[in-house]
């Protein structure tokens, strides 16, 4: 089901399509008649509509370019009917003045496809073959961009610059006065001609980067200058980052780690980190770290592109997933292509064993989940006038299971109930990609929000002062400096390796820092009786976990997290299957609460949650605490570095092997020399022989 904004959306969208379409009309009428205020209005207002579409509904005109109606189509057919128009108005000499017009039209045309082709290769030579950031790349000769209207935007640079020359010609309609298309003309062939020749500047050999070859060699100088050991490996969708950026703490807390990417937009994709990025595009040049001190690879996620990577040899690859849960995507059986397999703790290495999707009990390392570091333990029941629950559902998931996502079938009701209690604060933190499968999930979303937005409504009370406000606004500009980098409208690719070079300081600490300060001008900045919608990424899930007192959530890693804290939970069952068969399948759910679909047991929930003797499941939550995340010591973080480590060893120690077997099967060079020696000198045989007798006689 849409939502009710898109509509007039669309209407705006047709509406400006009739409009172009009747100027087209118009222009065309006005040429035949002829009727020259009409051309004129016509040819004019067309113009200046398609340029205003251009920059505020791109996507509108893609539609036209995929009908072949694209803009050069638009401005060709726009200037052919004004070569039409000045035909059939008295007073212009066809061959005397409309054909030196014409022909100067012609090369405003030539002089834009010229420009269009030095645009191709000055895209082409600063397209590198690899992608770097948080690396020194300045001996590439790195440049910043040209202008992007020359580079990048044809169909801008064919309106704007086609301005003089339209208006030009207008005014000679009006005044049959050649002379203003003259003009016109010549200063759009003029803005044509220096735009290609400046445009062409960044072709010259101070502004081009280093060759293909020239690249990887500076590469391969780098990784044996830098020493890399372990590297995290992404490969995804646009939406995928997050199953990276979780990694990016503990990442940076390992020796000399890397981050290596397929996908070039995803460079810019990883949150802010000191962790030096690389991105191989082609496999032909990610197989430079074959050579490289690189000995373990850490994967977050499975990709089409994974397979690439798991031919290097020399490499030792774990599966660090990106989150466990009791669904079966957290055993895939994809997992079996790695060396190991990384867990948090027994439950997981219990479900590889039952999924038998191949991956041995031996391959399974259990670790922890180093980042729950941040999340703040149980400290007793709330003490304040409110209850702060948090409602974070996950998505509904490729497979259509009902069970995956409780927003369809139990959300209203979940929120609906939740708001009825005049004592709770809501906190609501869909997961970001609700709605993308299934339409009902985005709908069902969006009814939640404006019960939400209702139900303040009907609250008051006394609201943080204007400077709560303004020392949040303080605290994100400061975070947002740290953590993003601000690029101008032209800047491409080249532009930001060389602003994104080396990274000054200890900008991981700092950006930590920076974050608890914001999280707390967060919180401060509403009143502690509003409900809050959270969809943006910030504040982050365990920042959440640590206002809330109960989580109400569905089967997923969200559930695994939060029993770090050991606070009360519930999960949704929205399954259909019966809560024994529920508790029994899904171990994390064994020490929640389970709602129904109708989300009835709410209010006994929250009983619970403010009167701790009422609370059942305090030691299970414990125990299971214990079974799905490990034991607390050593530290988690403690233990996974411990594990690359040990896989690092693993790693040297074929190394040696394959070294060791190399030399074994290829002779020497000085064996080789004995050997041919023995073969030309003609008393080979016989000094052989004696020294056979000789060793026999000893």
């Amino acid at each position: 089901m849409p939502s009710a904004g898109l509509a007039p959306r669309r209407v705006v969208q047709l509406s400006a399509l009739s409009a172009m379409f009747a100027l087209f009309a118009a222009q065309l009428v006005g040429a035949l008649l002829p009727n020259v205020p009409v051309f004129i209005a016509a040819s004019a207002a067309g113009l200046a509509l398609d340029t205003y579409l251009q920059h505020k509904q791109p996507g509108l005109l893609s539609l036209l370019g995929k009908v072949r109606f694209d803009v050069t189509v638009r401005q060709l057919l726009r200037d052919m009917l004004i070569v039409v128009g000045l035909l059939r108005i008295e007073g212009i000499n066809p061959l005397r003045e409309q054909a030196p017009l014409t022909v100067a039209l012609l090369c405003v045309y030539l002089l834009h496809f010229a420009c269009q082709g030095v645009a191709v290769l000055v895209r082409r030579t600063r397209t590198l073959p690899i992608v770097t950031r948080n690396i020194d790349a300045s001996a590439l000769r790195l440049t910043t961009a040209p202008p992007r209207i020359l580079a990048r935007r044809a169909s801008h640079r064919l309106l704007v610059f086609s301005i003089p020359a339209t208006a030009g010609l207008l005014i000679t309609a009006g005044t049959t006065a050649a002379y203003w298309g003259g003009i016109g003309l010549g200063v759009s062939l003029a803005l044509m001609l220096l735009g290609t020749l400046h445009l062409g500047t960044w072709l010259l050999p101070k502004k081009r980067a280093k060759s293909e070859q020239k690249v990887m060699e500076w590469l391969d100088k780098w990784l044996a200058d830098y020493q890399p050991t372990v590297a995290m490996y992404f490969s995804g969708g646009t939406t995928s980052a997050y199953q990276a950026n979780m990694w990016l703490s503990t990442l940076a807390e390992l020796e000399k780690p890397l981050i290596v990417l397929r996908e070039r937009f995803m460079v810019q994709k990883i949150d802010a980190t000191d962790v030096p990025v690389i991105c191989f595009p082609k496999v032909a040049t990610m197989f430079s770290l074959e050579n490289s001190t690189l000995k373990t690879m850490l994967h977050p996620a499975n990709s089409g592109k994974t397979s690439q990577v798991l031919r290097i040899p020399t490499i030792k690859h774990a599966f660090i997933n990106h989150g466990e849960s009791d669904k079966l995507s957290s055993c895939n059986p994809y997992a079996k292509a790695y060396d190991e397999v990384w867990v948090a703790g027994p439950a997981a290495r219990e479900r590889y064993a039952l999924a038998e999707v191949g991956v041995e009990d031996k391959d399974i390392v259990e670790v922890g989940r180093p980042q729950l570091a941040p999340i703040r333990p149980y400290a007793g029941p709330p003490t304040g006038t409110y209850t702060t629950v948090l409602y974070a559902p996950t998505w509904e998931g490729w497979d259509g299971n009902p069970g995956n996502t409780s927003v369809v079938l139990a959300g209203e009701n979940i929120v609906r109930q939740l708001l009825a209690d005049d004592g709770v604060r809501l906190l609501y933190k869909p997961h970001p990609m609700t709605g993308s499968v299934d339409p009902r999930a985005g709908a069902a979303n969006e009814r939640i929000m404006a019960m939400i937005r209702e139900a303040n409504t009907k609250r008051s009370g006394a609201r943080p002062g204007p400077e709560a406000a303004a020392e949040l606004a303080r605290r994100t500009v400061e975070l947002d400096k740290l953590t993003s980098t601000a690029f101008r409208a032209s800047a491409d690719e080249m532009e930001r390796m060389l602003l994104q070079g080396a990274p000054q300081g200890d900008r991981d600490a700092a950006i930590a820092k920076a974050t608890a300060a914001w999280e707390t001008a967060y919180w401060s900045s509403f009143p502690e009786w509003e409900h809050q919608i959270i969809t943006d990424a910030r504040p982050a899930i365990f920042a959440c976990f640590n206002q809330a007192d109960l989580l109400i959530s569905d089967v997923s890693s969200v559930v695994s997290d939060w029993l770090s804290s050991e606070k009360p939970y519930a999960v949704a069952n929205t399954s259909g299957m019966p809560e024994v068969a529920f508790r029994a399948g899904f171990p994390t759910v064994r020490a929640a609460t389970i709602l129904t679909p109708e989300a009835d047991g709410v209010p006994s929930l929250l009983e619970t949650v403010r009167d701790p003797e009422k609370d059942a499941f305090t030691e299970a939550r414990t125990e299971l605490k214990e079974h799905l995340l490990g034991p607390s010591d050593p530290p988690s973080l403690v233990r996974f570095d411990e594990a690359a480590r040990s896989l690092c060893a693993k790693a040297d120690e074929r190394r040696v092997r394959m070294a060791s077997r190399l030399a074994a099967e290829i002779p020497s060079p000085r064996g080789a020399a004995d050997a041919e020696d023995f073969e030309t000198d003609g008393n080979g045989a016989e000094d052989s022989v004696n020294g056979a007798e000789d060793s026999v006689n000893a």
